[in-house]
């Protein structure tokens, strides 16, 4: 998709720049050929240097007077000529110029030279992102916010320009065009070798397969991030080699199953993503008899989870677009909804679930099965981020919003690739072995731990890689000693190990203390504040670190640290 700006101004200015030209060289032929009268009264012809000054600034200003000599009459006659000839030559060119600046396909193809030069000049790591709505807003913010930079690609010139209101700081690089073309995958840079991920989150299933395989052929070195709602999609999808598939009804379906069978596999889960560490008492699901009212892809995740936990529930199958047409209104909770929830059986349910495509059919299902049954424990679907705040007054007990779920998980994929990976590792895990985990922390650290990631290299832990390249042991005991006293220890746990090269490859949950670290490995870390700077403090400072080793201050002399140094 190569810019063609300079070819449209040329195009479309050539014929105005032919009548300019044929105009001027009339009005200059004939100043040159009539003769006139110098201030001797010796007749003379004007040169060419002279007739093309004075036409240049008879046909733009009319004025300035008669030069370099008083005319004669037929001069004269000939200037009132030209004057209405260059005239009409300006003013026919001068319109196309303001029609040219008008034209789209020029405005087009200037906005795709300007995109194309900010993608050239990223010189940092960048991830395309292909389609701009709730899900990719979120996205990018968050990623911002780490100051990774992302390139946006979507068809809607109107969401083009809504980016560029946002103001997004670094800039994020724009451009309306048809994200199912090649030829736009390039533009966006996915042959760039800082490109290192596409990220795909587009309702249809069918355009992210063709998009996610069009990426691999282009660059098979780059992750990419596809959105998939269908068991036979994502199995297409792992047939040509994608890796990272973002289902959200899976992801609900999994949490639905572990907040019932092994809640503290779902605490842990939810608190890397923002949770605190503690199970609140509306959170706790109740056992008995479930009524989803819904029986589409998130009716189906959910029963599916419901089955895996050996939950007794029953379907209420309300299509949202039938519905609507059967009561011709947006108000809902008549008569018949109330015999539809009895003949369900909502006297007798622990809680019932509604999981249409429709916000509002959600919230008033819930409410009328409130009124028939006020202890019923209520779950809701919540499709858009933008209807959150009703969602919230409407005082239900737990709302699973998939465009949040969504951004959530894309982010963490791309910015904490350790803590993506330590959510499925968990999930092999039992409720047992979870509850020791949260109890630890919340022993060691409290109820709100920090959590971060660091791979030990020379950018973020420099002088423990150089004592590692010198051949110096380092244990996981010694990166949790203080910088007050190292005989004690700051509160940070470790919760993953992982190391791998082409030779080897470690991944170890809640490493044991007396584990090596070696370089390149990278740590999932939960810790308060204080821990974290010493933390860092300890495996990027020389002496800091010697203190950690030793348990004494290190003298360096001015010699050894330019030796180090170097």
């Amino acid at each position: 998709m190569e810019s063609n700006s300079a070819w449209i101004i040329i195009h479309r200015m050539r014929i105005p720049f032919l009548v300019i030209i044929f105009t001027f060289s009339i009005s200059i032929l004939g100043m040159t050929l009539i003769p006139g009268v110098d201030d001797k009264g010796h007749i003379y012809y004007m040169n060419f240097f002279d007739a093309f000054y004075f036409v240049s600034y008879m046909a733009t200003t009319i004025g300035f007077g008669e030069a370099p000599y008083t005319f004669t009459y037929p001069q004269r006659l000939w200037v009132s000529f030209c004057i209405y000839l260059t005239v009409i030559g300006w003013f026919y060119g001068i319109g196309n110029i303001i029609a040219l600046i008008q034209d789209k396909k020029l405005a087009r193809e200037l906005a795709i030279a300007r995109f194309r030069s900010k993608v050239r000049k990223l010189t940092e790591p960048f991830i395309i992102v292909l389609g701009y709505n709730n899900v990719t807003k979120e996205i990018i913010k968050r990623l911002s916010d780490e100051g990774i930079r992302t390139v946006v690609v979507d068809k809607d010139e109107m969401k083009i320009e809504e980016i560029e209101l946002e103001n997004f700081i670094p800039e994020v690089p724009a451009i309306s065009a048809d994200t199912t073309r090649p030829q736009t995958l390039k533009l966006a840079g996915i042959h760039q070798k800082n490109c290192k991920a596409v990220v795909v989150l587009f309702e249809d299933d069918i355009k992210n397969a063709k998009i996610a395989l069009m990426c691999k052929l282009l660059n098979k070195k780059i992750d990419i991030i596809v959105k998939s709602t269908t068991k036979e999609n994502t199995e297409h999808l792992r047939n040509i080699g994608i890796r990272h598939i973002e289902d959200p009804f899976k992801i609900i379906s999994d949490r639905f199953y572990f907040a019932i069978s092994a809640p503290y596999i779902w605490l842990l889960e939810m608190w890397i993503f923002g949770h605190i560490l503690r199970i609140r008492k509306r959170e706790f699901l109740p056992k008995g008899k479930y009524i989803i009212c819904g029986a589409g892809r998130m009716g189906k995740a959910l029963a599916h989870a419901l089955e895996r936990a050996k939950i007794e529930y029953v379907f209420i199958d309300i299509k949202s677009s039938d519905y609507k047409k059967r009561k011709q209104s947006a108000i809902y909770g008549d008569a018949e909804d109330i015999k539809i929830l009895l003949k369900a059986g909502i006297k007798e349910a622990s809680c019932i679930i509604a999981a249409t495509k429709d916000d509002m059919i959600n919230l008033t299902i819930l409410s009328t099965a409130k009124k028939l049954n006020p202890a019923i424990y209520t779950i809701a679907r919540e499709n858009s981020l933008e209807d959150i705040s009703v969602f919230k007054s409407a005082r239900i007990d737990k709302i699973y919003i998939l465009e949040q779920i969504l951004a959530k998980y894309t982010y963490n994929f791309i910015a904490k690739p350790m803590a993506n990976r330590f959510i499925r590792l968990i999930h092999q895990k039992d409720n047992w072995w979870a509850m020791n985990v949260v109890g630890k922390l919340s022993a060691q650290i409290g109820k709100n731990p920090d959590v971060f990631e660091i791979t030990l290299n020379e950018e973020n832990a420099y002088a423990l890689c150089n004592e590692l390249k010198n051949g110096t042991p380092i244990t996981l005991d010694i990166l949790r000693r203080s910088r007050k006293d190292y005989r004690k220890k700051n509160r940070i746990i470790f919760l993953m190990y992982h190391y791998e090269d082409e030779y080897k490859r470690t991944t170890s949950l809640m490493p044991s203390d007396s584990l090596s670290v070696e370089y390149g490995a990278s740590l999932l870390v939960a810790c308060d504040e204080e821990a974290k700077e010493d933390f860092l403090y300890i495996i990027n400072n020389y002496y800091e670190l010697h203190y950690a080793l030793y348990g004494k201050e290190e003298s360096v002399g001015i010699f050894k640290m330019l030796q180090k140094a170097l």
